[in-house]
């Protein structure tokens, strides 16, 4: 376990995390430190609770706002996968009703052909 030490507000505080993720936590602390630092110049000094808890209201909607683009990111996704499986269908109906169109034309191709063969020894076979 690793130890940080980050400064949120003009307080320093040391921090335990996960190994190898000491510099993510240190970021994680200054974006916090840098939207108190914003509301306090936007509102001045409301009191250093009511900055943090401000912060906090702010990180928490944001967060609802991407798991809702997520959500409906997921849900267009699930819907492409849908529409591509469709397609899929589709195509290989399609290539089945090909490869049966090839199959008829061969076999009326067969039949002129071996019609053909008769006509040409000396018999009259009318192809229709």
């Amino acid at each position: 376990m690793a130890h940080v030490s980050v400064t949120i507000n003009g307080r320093q505080y040391r921090m335990a995390c996960d190994d190898g993720q000491e510099h993510h936590l240190a970021r994680l602390a200054h974006d916090l430190d840098q939207r108190i630092a914003h509301l306090r110049s936007s509102f001045g000094e409301i009191g250093d609770m009511r900055l943090t808890v401000m912060a906090a209201l702010i990180l928490a909607d944001e967060l609802s706002e991407a798991r809702q683009r997520m959500h409906r990111v997921e849900e267009e996704l699930t819907g492409l996968q849908d529409a591509r499986a469709a397609a899929a269908d589709r195509s290989e109906a399609s290539e089945a009703d090909l490869a049966a169109a090839f199959n008829a034309a061969a076999e009326r191709i067969e039949k002129a052909a071996r019609l053909l063969g008769q006509a040409s020894d000396g018999h009259h076979v009318a192809i229709g």
